[in-house]
């Protein structure tokens, strides 16, 4: 049963869509069976994995209003390597209709349930914001990435969106939790970089991934080819740093598995 996996921060520019897309490109060439969910109106995991967000005939927003099975509408993103749901500026109106709805947080959740089996991992990239679409990928996964930059606001704006995860567990999705906090465009010559670097680590703990993903030029050039940066550019530090992340999510997840028969 594939682990569903939204990516989410109310702070636009943390790199949601860039690890959206290239944590997705990493496992799949780890051969696991992957589906990245685009669930952002502006499109650009779409356009990210190789595929025209302006000519889609099915998209995410007919899936969110059960017009059309979830498997209708995914894609093969072939460069990329995995399944994907596009997103384009319809979900907007997708949105505004699903709050006149019933069950309208539950949508992304029943969706993806005849689908589940098919993927090792689904990846949800979320909008920088906390409405209706966020709320529906938090009701649907089960764990959370929160990618962030290393600078003054950050903390103030996770403090936020861990509130949201909390209230979203407790009332709508008990197997919600953090599956770690990712450090973005990091330059470690920054001295406040590394002072918020510091107070992640010192709050967080190992919530923290050790993976961090520096500033990279291959990593912001990469979208504008439609691919993702190993594939753009398998040797570039931006690259790298996926993979490593890749490994270190492969990781936790064996110790997951492997916890529950420590204890018997």
């Amino acid at each position: 049963m594939g682990r569903i996996i939204a990516v989410a921060n109310q702070k636009g520019g943390v790199g949601k869509t860039t690890t959206s897309v290239n944590l997705s490109a990493s496992l799949a060439a780890t051969r696991r069976r992957v589906l990245l969910i685009d669930l952002d109106p502006q499109g650009n995991a779409t356009m990210g994995s190789g595929v025209d967000k302006h000519d889609l005939p099915v998209s995410a927003c007919e899936v969110l209003l059960g017009e059309r099975s979830l498997a209708e509408a995914t894609v093969e993103a072939r460069e990329a390597g995995y399944h994907l749901l596009p997103a384009n500026a319809d979900l907007t109106a997708a949105e505004v209709e699903l709050m006149a709805q019933p069950q309208s947080e539950r949508r992304l959740r029943q969706a993806l349930e005849p689908v589940q089996e098919r993927y090792d991992y689904i990846f949800i990239d979320c909008p920088p914001s906390l409405n209706m679409l966020t709320v529906n990928a938090l009701v649907a996964a089960q764990g959370v990435i929160i990618p962030m930059q290393c600078e003054y606001y950050a903390l103030e704006g996770l403090s936020a969106l861990l509130d949201t995860i909390e209230k979203i567990r407790t009332t709508l999705n008990f197997q919600l939790q953090i599956e770690g906090l990712l450090r973005t465009m990091f330059d470690s010559r920054n001295r406040l970089a590394n002072e918020v670097s510091a107070q992640l680590l010192a709050h967080f703990g190992d919530r923290v991934y050790n993976t961090v993903v520096p500033r990279n030029v291959r990593l912001a050039e990469a979208p504008s080819h439609g691919l993702p940066v190993m594939r753009y550019d398998k040797h570039s530090q931006g690259a790298r740093a996926y993979l490593a992340l890749a490994g270190e999510i492969l990781r936790r997840e064996a110790q997951r598995q492997a916890a529950p028969a420590a204890v018997e």
